[in-house]
């Protein structure tokens, strides 16, 4: 049997970058290993998914004697458990995993390629996220981009070479679990009408739902004020907001004020288990992001049938076809409201749209098909 270690940040990405793909990996014959901040929730994902782990501090900052100290935690890791393969995920702990792993000789490196963080950054910082991009590219033998946006734009900034990267048949890293999970026709009704209960959103309710962290990169707010501008005009439009804030990128004192003062705004913080019923009761999915790798919030929603605005750069682009499957929309506050008022207006146009994106995305992202092409960068010799 082959060992497989995954390096991450945190363990809070475990569920959605990898999650059952590892009990499906486990059966197809390879024992996998995790190594990412220690925290308490480790064992119990351990538990779960059946991996050894090992908790070593990779902090998001660079620090040379952490850092050095890291590598040389995951290279004595590699050499215990007869490591055979090392996947890197996100820039930082890419980066100390391809090190450690061409430090030891790994003949299998692959390094996924989430998003670029240098996107939205500027000055020192965004050189120091490029050049980790290049080393992390570098030191592996292949590159697993999330999305076709990633791989052209890395071609254009050179941080790889063509020939070393691979997409997972359209994108993602995981891929969604459209027949369980992600199915309006598994929704309990009693389940979903009692949540809704408990968030205070009324029977005749519109909801403009988001899902993702909270920060100024998502585009959170320009779509509360694009919010304020229909909010006068309809008096069951409600804004659900799904997922952390967090310091880095924090929103504004002022936006965060409104959102928690405004009575049709719900602000559910992090959800980890049962998201699926927060998309069974919004109308529209928006994610106006500035930077993202691909938008797993999109195929989420679009699999629960709720149709998506989204902006037409970056990754976000490669996660619908628009006028089918969602809306290309701007990062701006009256392009927003515009077009979430057309699908307001127009719920035979919504309806459309929310089952082509369910049919996209079955075609497309089912989690064992993206989960195979994952094995085949496995075995490529």
């Amino acid at each position: 049997m082959k060992n497989i270690l995954h390096v991450l940040n945190i363990s809070f990405v475990i569920p959605y970058f990898l999650g059952e793909q590892l009990l499906y990996m486990r059966e197809k014959g390879y024992n996998e290993h995790i190594i990412c901040s220690f925290s308490s929730d480790l064992n119990d994902l351990s538990n779960k998914y059946l991996f050894k782990y090992s908790g070593v501090d990779i902090y998001r900052k660079f620090s040379i004697m952490a850092d050095i100290k890291a590598i040389i935690q995951i290279c004595r890791y590699i050499k215990f458990w007869k490591i055979d393969i090392v996947v890197g995920h996100t820039p930082k702990a890419g980066m100390l995993a391809m090190f450690a792993a061409f430090i030891m000789r790994i003949p299998k490196r692959i390094y996924f390629r989430h998003g670029l963080l240098y996107e939205t950054s500027s000055g020192i910082k965004k050189h120091i996220f490029i050049l980790s991009e290049k080393i992390a590219s570098l030191l592996s033998t292949d590159v697993v981009c999330v999305s076709p946006y990633l791989i052209e734009k890395s071609v254009t900034d050179r941080l790889s070479p063509l020939r070393k990267m691979f997409l997972l048949n359209k994108g993602s890293c995981n891929g969604v679990d459209v027949v369980g999970k992600f199915n309006p026709d598994k929704i309990d009704l009693i389940k979903l009408r009692q949540l809704k209960y408990e968030l205070g959103i009324s029977d005749d309710a519109w909801v403009i739902g988001y899902t993702g962290r909270l920060v100024k990169d998502k585009g959170i707010v320009e779509l509360i004020e694009a919010y304020k501008t229909l909010a006068s005009r309809y008096s069951n439009l409600y804004l659900l907001l799904v997922g952390p804030q967090e310091e880095r990128d924090k929103l504004p004192n002022e936006v965060v004020e409104f959102m928690h003062s405004e009575e049709r705004i719900i602000v559910t913080g992090l959800i980890e288990y049962d998201i699926e019923y927060y998309y069974a009761f919004m109308n529209v999915l928006v994610l106006a992001s500035f930077r993202e790798g691909f938008g797993t919030s999109i195929l989420e929603a679009s699999a629960m049938g709720v149709p998506v605005l989204t902006t037409s750069h970056t990754g976000c682009r490669d996660a619908i076809v628009n006028g089918e499957t969602g809306l290309f929309i701007e990062n701006d506050p009256l392009s927003i409201a515009s077009n979430i008022e057309v699908l307001i207006n127009d719920s035979a146009l919504a309806k459309k749209i929310g089952s082509s994106g369910r049919l996209f995305v079955k075609d497309n992202f089912d989690q064992h098909l993206i989960w195979s092409e994952i094995e085949k960068v496995y075995l490529k010799q």
